[in-house]
């Protein structure tokens, strides 16, 4: 039985208006940068600072406490949506 390796990231960039992914198996792929709201929100410096995670799986990115996985820009799920505050009583 073969087992197919799963792409990982082999290099990634945050642009204005993207998430920007070439992963293993030679494709680039990208999903719009408004699928993060901490990475909308961030500044160019906090984007830049990454780092991947799990051999490739994914991208963490300290400043603003974020992580992005291949597997969730391949299905297409964007990250979570900003936490709603309620009002005090």
């Amino acid at each position: 039985m073969s087992t197919v390796d799963e792409p990982r990231i082999v290099t990634l960039k945050v642009t204005d208006e993207a998430i920007v992914a070439v992963l293993s198996d030679g494709r680039e792929i990208s999903v719009p940068l408004a699928w993060s709201w901490r990475l909308s929100e961030a500044t160019p410096e906090q984007r830049n600072n990454f780092r991947l995670i799990g051999s490739g799986q994914g991208a963490h990115w300290p400043d603003i406490d974020e992580d992005i996985s291949v597997s969730g820009m391949l299905h297409g799920t964007p990250a979570r949506p900003r936490p709603t505050l309620t009002a005090p009583r």
